[in-house]
C-alpha cells in the first residue's frame, strides 16, 4: 500500500505499536496523525486463512467499510498482493483517484521460513545492542542459508555486523569487512536495491569517512523509495552532523508524518534536539527509550552527552557506574568520564587525559580518538585538536565527520581554521531528492472524451449500478479500459470519486421506484437493494447526503 504514491500510509513499525492495546480509534488517530484508520487481522487455521478488514473515520469513530476473504495458504505474498489491491481499489472508491499498480506486494523468497528469520532477526536487531543483534546475526544467516536470494537477508547481516563495528563490540576492521562481504552479494542481486545504497551509505560514511559518497548513496535510496523511514533518518544524521538543522527537520518530519511511534524516529529526535542545543529534550527523550529498552546503546550514548552539556555531572557519573561492560566499550567510558571530569574543572581529569592519550596512540583506536579530540576541544587545545583530525584524515576515520561539529567541539568554531576543515570535510555535489521518472504525456482531449461518452452510454444503456457487487475494476473491465483511466477520469472530469458517481445513479432509480404505485407492496429496504444498495445503513446515509432528506421525508415530500 505504501507504493501507492497519492496514499500515505503509516509504517507498520508504528502501526503495530497499537497491537493489542484497548484504545478508540480517535486516540490512535490524533497519536498516528491520521484521519482514517485501517482496522484488521489474520487468522490461520491449517492451511486456511482468514482476513478481516475495516476502515474507521477517525473523527467520528465511524465504520466506512469492512470485509472478510477467506483464502488458502497456498502463496502467502500471492494473498497479500490480492488483498492489497482489493482495499487500494476500495480506497479509490470512497476517497478519490489513485493510481493502483497491477501488482503491489513483490514476492522476496520463495521460502517463506527463510522471510520469517529475517522479520525475527529484524526484531531482535531494533533493540540496539550487542546481544540481542548478535541473536538477529544468527537469524539473518539462518535465513540466507536457506534462501541465498534473498537481498532483505544480506542487507540485514550487513546493517548487523556495521553496527557491531561502529560501536566497538567486535574488531573494526573484521565487523566492516563481514558487512562489506553482505552488500557485495546483495550488489549481486539487484544494484538498484534502495537498501543496498542505504547499506552502502553506511559502509562509506564509516569506513571511508566519506562524507559526500554516503550523502550520495542515501540520496539514491531516498529517490528509489522516498518512504523509506531508515534512508530518510540517515540523511537527517547525515545533515545533522554537517550541521544544517534547516534540512535534517525536513527529512525527520517526513519519518514522523509516517512512521510517528518508530523508536528509530524518536532516537533521532533525540539527537536531533542535541545537536540543535535543545539539550533537556535529548536527555528526555532517551529517557522515555531507555526506560522502554534499557539496553538501547545509542541512546544512552546522546543521553551522556546532553548530560555533559548541561552540567549534569552527577547524574551521569551515576550512570557510568551502573552501565555493565557488554553495554559500554572502555574507550568510550574513560572518554565520557575524563570529559565530565575536564568540564567540572577538578584534579582527576589529568590522569584520565594521559590514559585517554596512550589508548589514542593506535591508528584503529578511533573511539579513543573521538574522546580525546572533544577532551582537547573542551579544554581549548586548539592545536591538539586539530592536528587529531589530520590524523584522522590519514587514516579516514569516521569520527572525524561524527565529532567536528558536535556541541562539546564547540570551542573550536571560534578559530580560524574550523571553516577551512567544514568545507575539507563535508563535500557535497549538488543533488536532486526528485526522481527522474518521465513525465507521461497530458491526455489527448479528443481520446478523454471518447472515454466520457463511452461511460455514460454504457451507463445508461446497461444500468451497471444496479448491480450491487458492482467495483471499479469491474466496471472498467466492461467497458475496456484500465481502472487507473477510470478513476482519473471520474475525478478529474465527471468531478465524483466512484462511490458518488455510482450511487447517484442508484438514488436516481429509487427515486423512481419509490413514487411507482406498482411498487406500493415493497418496503423503503427492499426497493433501495433493487437500485443496487447493499445496506440499509449506507443507503440512509448516501440517499441524505445527496436529496437533503430521509427517504422517508422524500416518500412523504411525493405524496402531496
Amino acid at each position: 500500500m505504501a507504493g501507492i504514491e497519492q496514499l500515505k500510509v503509516t509504517s507498520r513499525t508504528s502501526s503495530f505499536f497499537f497491537k493489542d492495546r484497548q484504545m478508540m480509534a480517535g486516540e490512535i488517530g490524533q497519536q498516528l496523525g491520521v484521519k482514517t484508520i485501517m482496522e484488521g487481522s489474520v487468522r490461520i487455521f491449517g492451511k486456511a486463512l482468514r482476513v478481516t478488514a475495516q476502515l474507521i473515520n477517525v473523527a467520528e469513530d465511524t465504520q466506512i467499510w469492512s470485509a472478510v476473504w477467506n483464502r488458502e495458504l497456498d502463496n502467502i505474498f500471492e494473498v497479500q498482493d490480492e488483498i492489497s489491491l482489493l482495499i487500494a481499489d476500495q480506497l479509490r472508491e470512497q476517497f478519490g483517484h489513485l493510481n493502483v499498480a497491477d501488482r503491489l506486494v513483490v514476492q522476496p523468497t520463495s521460502d517463506l521460513e527463510a522471510y520469517e528469520y529475517v522479520l525475527k532477526g529484524k526484531f531482535y536487531f531494533n533493540k540496539w545492542n550487542p546481544a540481542d543483534v548478535n541473536q538477529s546475526i544468527i537469524l539473518f544467516e539462518a535465513a540466507i542459508s536457506r534462501d541465498p536470494q534473498l537481498i532483505d537477508g544480506h542487507l540485514a547481516l550487513a546493517d548487523a555486523y556495521g553496527f557491531l563495528g561502529t560501536v566497538g563490540f567486535l574488531p573494526y576492521e573484521e565487523s566492516w569487512q563481514k558487512a562489506m562481504e553482505s552488500i557485495q552479494q546483495a550488489s549481486l542481486i539487484d544494484e538498484e536495491n534502495a537498501a543496498l545504497n542505504y547499506q552502502l551509505a553506511n559502509q562509506v560514511f564509516f569506513t571511508e569517512a566519506d562524507y559526500g559518497k554516503a550523502f550520495a548513496h542515501t540520496l539514491r535510496a531516498v529517490v528509489r523509495r522516498p518512504a523509506y523511514p531508515e534512508a530518510r533518518l540517515f540523511m537527517v544524521f547525515l545533515f545533522l552532523v554537517q550541521g544544517d538543522f534547516k534540512q535534517a527537520h525536513r527529512h525527520l518530519q517526513y519519518v514522523r508524518a509516517v512512521d510517528p511511534m518508530n523508536p528509530e524516529m524518536r532516537f533521532y529526535q533525540a539527537f536531533f534536539w542535541y545537536r540543535s542545543g535543545e539539550y533537556q529534550a535529548a536527555i528526555n527523550e532517551c529517557d522515555e527509550l531507555l526506560t522502554e529498552n534499557p539496553k538501547n546503546l545509542p541512546a544512552s550514548t546522546v543521553r551522556a552527552y546532553a548530560l555533559l552539556m548541561v552540567g549534569a555531572y552527577g547524574r551521569l557519573f551515576s550512570i557510568l557506574a551502573d552501565i555493565p561492560d557488554e553495554l559500554m566499550m572502555p574507550d568510550e567510558k574513560l572518554g565520557l568520564t575524563c570529559l565530565a571530569h575536564k568540564m567540572k574543572g577538578d584534579d582527576a581529569g589529568a590522569d584520565l587525559m594521559r590514559e585517554l592519550e596512550a589508548n589514542a596512540a593506535g591508528d584503529t583506536s578511533f573511539q579513543a580518538h573521538a574522546y580525546l579530540f572533544m577532551v582537547c576541544a573542551v579544554t581549548g587545545k586548539n592545536d591538539q585538536a586539530f592536528a587529531i583530525l589530520d590524523k584522522l584524515f590519514s587514516v579516514k576515520s569516521s569520527i572525524l565527520l561524527l565529532s567536528f561539529n558536535d556541541p562539546l567541539a564547540a570551542k573550536l568554531r571560534q578559530d580560524e581554521r574550523f571553516a577551512v576543515y567544514q568545507q575539507k570535510i563535508y563535500v557535497v555535489t549538488n543533488a536532486s531528492e526528485k526522481p527522474k521518472k518521465p513525465r507521461p504525456a497530458p491526455p489527448d482531449p479528443a481520446t478523454v472524451q471518447l472515454l466520457l461518452d463511452q461511460l455514460m452510454e454504457f451507463v445508461v444503456r446497461e444500468s451497471p449500478y444496479l448491480n450491487p457487487s458492482l467495483t471499479l475494476r469491474s466496471l472498467a473491465n466492461q467497458i475496456e479500459i484500465h481502472p487507473n483511466q477510470l478513476s482519473w477520469l471520474l475525478n478529474n472530469r465527471v468531478g465524483k470519486n466512484y462511490n458518488e458517481f455510482i450511487n447517484g445513479y442508484r438514488v436516481e432509480h429509487f427515486k423512481k421506484l419509490v413514487v411507482d404505485s406498482a411498487n406500493a407492496h415493497i418496503s423503503m429496504i427492499g426497493l433501495a437493494y433493487e437500485s443496487g444498495f447493499n445496506s440499509k445503513t449506507v443507503f440512509n446515509t448516501v440517499f441524505k447526503k445527496m436529496v437533503g432528506m430521509t427517504p422517508n421525508a422524500y416518500k412523504k415530500s411525493t405524496d402531496m
